[in-house]
């Protein structure tokens, strides 16, 4: 549920200042990029939403993973990490969640992107009644700063009983709002295969800012989930609700 590792590549995309150079100095040469890279990325979240619902109990949680990407062939291969509650308070076992990932991606033409890969979220020894561990495949078309994506569940999704070829439908931006601002806009809707209750959409509004030393990102999240489906049994809370969401990031 890697939210970070968007919200990362959003930042360096985007992170561009306005200062302008005098017309008399050339510019300069462009980084060589390497065609093996690896990088490192940790954060700190005022409240971890996965698909606008919070699985850290609108609890901060920690968050930090690693990629590798191979630039000539567009071939990535990751692991990412962070902090949970729902798995207890669900009634198993288990406080981190992890996240392994490879895909592909490339350009189809100079404007369009494509983005696709295989998902697995691990939560050890979960033992609840259905694991939660969850495989997705993907793919993803970007056009400009816009983008539409879709997640198909090949297992049961996060503990749903029969919710195999569950689906996720993603549409969003990211927009430069000049001196290294972004906009970031999501529209999401989750479909959970025979459990029409756990069915809902999402959406978020948020900004991101690269600050040199760290990132920064602030984003009001919410959706139309069914209370019932998605209050925690350990506070009473509703996961879904419309919420202010901090975050801060590092990529090394």
């Amino acid at each position: 549920m890697n939210q970070f590792v968007l919200a990362a590549a959003v930042a360096a995309a985007f992170a561009l200042t306005t200062t302008g150079a005098r017309a008399e100095e050339a510019a300069p040469a462009p980084a060589a990029v390497p065609d093996n890279a690896v990088s490192f990325n940790v954060a700190v979240i005022s409240d971890y939403r996965y698909r606008g619902i919070s699985q850290t109990r609108l609890q901060p949680a920690l968050q930090g993973g690693v990629d590798y990407v191979n630039n000539p062939t567009g071939l990535y291969v990751g692991a990412w990490a962070s902090t949970i509650t729902w798995i207890t308070d669900a009634g198993g076992d288990g406080h981190v969640e992890l996240d392994l990932y490879a895909g592909k991606r490339g350009q189809v033409t100079a404007d369009v992107s494509y983005d696709v890969g295989v998902l697995t979220y691990v939560y050890a020894s979960n033992a609840l009644p259905v694991s939660a561990n969850t495989t997705e495949i993907y793919g993803q078309l970007g056009y400009g700063p816009a983008y539409v994506k879709y997640s198909h569940a090949t297992t049961n999704l996060f503990g749903f009983a029969d919710s195999k070829n569950s689906g996720y439908i993603d549409l969003g931006a990211n927009i430069d709002a000049g001196d290294g601002w972004t906009v970031n806009l999501h529209a999401g809707r989750q479909d959970v295969k025979h459990n029409d209750a756990a069915s809902y959409t999402d959406w978020k509004v948020g900004v991101t800012r690269d600050f040199g030393v760290v990132t920064g990102a602030l984003a009001v999240i919410g959706t139309n989930a069914q209370e019932s489906a998605y209050t925690s049994a350990a506070n009473g809370k509703f996961l879904g609700k419309t919420a202010l969401q901090l975050m801060i990031s590092k990529v090394f």
